[in-house]
């Protein structure tokens, strides 16, 4: 099997080597576990500051793909998406979810085998559990009031 990776010209296991902030734009975009999560709606606790994930997706994420349907241009249609960065991250844990490989790797923690840049596809993620593909309802779907009905567990 040819190295999916070495063919897109990124050094082999770059996220072990370098740190969020020394990562090329395309490294930084491969990154991405591609599981939809980020996606989701949120419920935060007013008085415990705990983020809860919904099954009410943005209504821009391709619930078959898990991938933004109008990544480049997302602003356009809706203007509060966060744009991680390095210099940002910090400030965003709170409610990234837990298994998130900017997450994890800010924190010095590895990428889980069902990770596409460990396994080399981007197949294992879904086969993995991990991603919401299939399982999402879109915000127009679902009223403001009615998302608690749809919060989900994470897995550690």
């Amino acid at each position: 099997m040819s190295d999916p990776i070495a063919r897109t010209g990124m050094a082999p296991r770059f996220w072990e080597r370098k740190s969020l902030k020394q990562m090329s734009q395309a490294e930084w975009e491969a990154l991405c576990d591609g599981c939809g999560k980020c996606c989701l709606n949120k419920l935060e606790d007013e008085d415990s500051g705990q983020v809860a994930l919904t099954r009410v997706a943005c209504r821009l994420l391709d619930d078959a793909t898990c991938r933004c349907a109008h990544y480049e241009t997302r602003h356009q249609f809706v203007p509060d998406c966060i744009v991680l960065k390095p210099a940002n991250i910090e400030s965003h844990l709170y409610w990234m979810p837990k298994t998130c490989a900017y997450r994890l790797r800010h924190l010095g923690l590895p990428l889980p085998d069902w990770h596409p840049l460990v396994s080399g596809s981007a197949e294992t993620v879904h086969r993995a559990g991990v991603s919401v593909r299939g399982q999402t309802v879109s915000e127009f779907d679902v009223a403001d009031d009615e998302w608690e009905d749809y919060i989900i567990d994470e897995p550690s």
